[in-house]
């Protein structure tokens, strides 16, 4: 980027903007390049020649990063009029350039971009107008955002959202991808049966969901345009509510459930120690799970409600027409959390026989233990038609990402009892399915899956719905709670600068106090001299510190707080012009040299 003041004659330097040590042409609808020695961060010099062609030579410094580059145009609403513009025209104004990659230097001849219009090479800002450059680049400066980008049971049919599934086990590997991309600071992943949701700290709101829907569409194959279609996003204190929501269970397919909280709990337990799960994204979910616990402790909000392993246990006595398992035979395949729910809620609607398909025994045998007075058969997966031609009712809820009944294994069972139907039935509860769609075209089943469950969940809703109202009350204190914590961390920077500031001076002058004293003193007067010195400081930096803390219960607002720490900034020169993304483009170019 490079910034023009004063006449068309002369450029300043623009501190953070494009620097490459290349000779750069812009006539109106085509951009030549030349190449330099290197491309990076630097000083910049421009000129105007009077044949309406800007040449520009911009020097190099150590720093080799042009991504920079591309980052401004997207987060800009307003093009100026360009037919007013012109080489002669004295108006200070902001050029951004979109330049070919570092690879494009490595070639002797001139890179030449033909472009269809002045906006797509070149974005003039006049610095005249109400918005100023620093408007314009300021999101390089700005607070970062939080932002959830997802896809739940109300946005997108299971169809596609098991495709976007990522399993608890490749959740680290996920936040450390997603905060390799250029504006993502941090992240965590919240995939159920229900969600995929992707929470992320952004340095662009614009930039940071073009860039995870696009990690989206390449590690799960679903196009962009499909993933868009049913896509949600929530930008900071409405992605902040939306989390609190989904761990108090009233977002979720059945309102006030509680396995959904004991997932949130997992997003943080796998999070710790993952470099990205950091400390805005690990603070939001901590604060969700005190959100959870408190809605349920203070509403009840679950007393009555069902689970969607109980709704899949009610929804199966709907469809055969039974008051209660006892005559029923059937099968749960998966002994994990949802497959151990299952087992509970079939043995308190009558079952007293059960048999479990699992991967190993060990989980079974658990489950028998605690369930004595009820028969659980452990069967491995080698088993597992057999078993099904033998059963009812087939629950599934495996953690396979292929399916494990298609079309040809079903079609070869034997048809059951007209007593109980006369059609299997297969309650599915995994995402992915475990339960090919093709099954769902024989004339002897009937499939059903997570979205399924609505029927179920419809009764007894009126009680929960007046207690969510509850809840939504508690969720707007903690809001405010959470706002004030995270509005704190703006200022940790500069408590940190100012202590160390302070710090720098109390030791520099103890050490020459000390130094007059000479050998004699002792290691009590030494002890005494220090004691006295960090009084000093700590009682000195008590009251600016406490203008710098965010905190609810103080009239002071946000505002006025960080003016309190600009102007800190400003008389103890604590400032850094380094901007957030800079910083992370300087990393990931250091990260990268040998």
């Amino acid at each position: 980027m490079a910034v023009a003041s004063g006449s068309a004659a002369s450029f300043a330097a623009f501190k953070s903007g494009l620097r490459c040590n290349a000779s750069v042409s812009y006539p109106p609808g085509r951009i030549s390049v030349r190449p330099g020695k290197t491309a990076g961060l630097g000083a910049v010099r421009c000129s105007v020649g009077s044949d309406d062609l800007a040449k520009a030579e911009l020097r190099a410094s150590s720093v080799s990063a042009l991504e920079l580059l591309k980052t401004s145009a997207a987060d800009m609403d307003k093009s100026p009029n360009f037919a007013e513009m012109s080489p002669s025209t004295s108006v200070p104004f902001v050029a951004t350039m979109m330049t070919p990659s570092r690879d494009t230097f490595s070639s002797n001849a001139p890179h030449e971009m033909k472009i269809s219009s002045y906006l797509q090479s070149l974005l003039f800002f006049p610095l005249g107008s109400s918005k100023s450059w620093q408007q314009y680049l300021g999101y390089t400066k700005e607070r970062s955002s939080i932002i959830v980008i997802g896809l739940n049971f109300h946005t997108a049919p299971v169809e596609v959202r098991e495709k976007l599934a990522i399993p608890e086990a490749n959740w680290p590997q996920a936040i450390v991808e997603l905060c390799a991309l250029n504006h993502i600071e941090e992240a965590a992943v919240l995939s159920t049966c229900n969600r995929m949701e992707i929470y992320v700290v952004a340095l662009s709101q614009h930039r940071g969901v073009k860039e995870v829907t696009e990690w989206m569409s390449k590690t799960s194959g679903v196009s962009v345009s499909e993933i868009c279609q049913h896509r949600f996003t929530l930008y900071n204190e409405d992605a902040t509510r939306h989390l609190f929501e989904v761990s108090s269970g009233l977002d979720s397919l059945v309102l006030g459930e509680g396995q959904i909280l004991a997932q949130v709990r997992q997003v943080v337990k796998t999070g710790q120690g993952v470099p990205g799960f950091d400390r805005k994204i690990s603070g939001l979910f901590k604060h969700a799970i005190t959100v959870g616990k408190r809605v349920r402790t203070e509403t009840n909000i679950s007393a009555g409600s069902v689970s969607v392993s109980s709704a899949a246990v009610e929804l199966a006595l709907l469809k055969l027409a039974e008051s209660s398992y006892a005559t029923v035979r059937p099968l749960v395949i998966g002994a994990g959390k949802m497959g151990k729910l299952v087992i509970k809620h079939l043995v308190a609607k009558g079952s007293t026989k059960i048999v479990v398909v699992n991967r190993s025994e060990e989980r079974v045998a658990a489950i028998r233990k605690e369930l004595k007075d009820v028969e659980i058969i452990y069967k491995p997966l080698s088993e597992m038609l057999a078993c099904t031609a033998e059963a009812d009712v087939v629950f599934t809820s495996t953690a396979s990402e292929n399916s494990l009944f298609l079309k040809e294994h079903v079609e070869a069972l034997p048809p059951v009892s007209q007593e109980i139907g006369g059609l299997r039935l297969f309650i599915d509860i995994s995402v992915p399915r475990n339960v090919g769609p093709c099954v769902s075209d024989l004339e002897t089943v009937r499939v059903y899956n997570v979205d399924d469950l609505k029927e179920v969940v419809a009764a007894n809703k009126e009680d929960r719905l007046r207690k969510a109202m509850e809840a939504q009350g508690i969720i707007a204190e903690e809001l405010k709670q959470f706002k004030s914590w995270k509005d704190s961390l703006e200022t940790v920077p500069t408590i940190k600068k100012l202590r160390a500031y302070a710090e720098r001076i109390r030791a520099s002058e103890l050490d020459k106090c000390l130094s007059k004293m000479g050998d004699g003193i002792s290691k009590k007067q030494k002890a005494a001299l220090y004691d006295l010195s960090m009084g000093i400081v700590n009682k000195l930096l008590h009251g600016p510190i406490q203008h710098l803390r965010c905190n609810e219960n103080e009239n002071r607002t946000l505002n006025e707080t960080l003016e309190n720490m600009h102007a800190l900034n400003r008389i103890f020169d604590l400032e850094t012009d380094t901007s957030l993304l800079e910083e992370k483009i300087r990393a990931k170019v250091k990260q990268s040299q040998p």
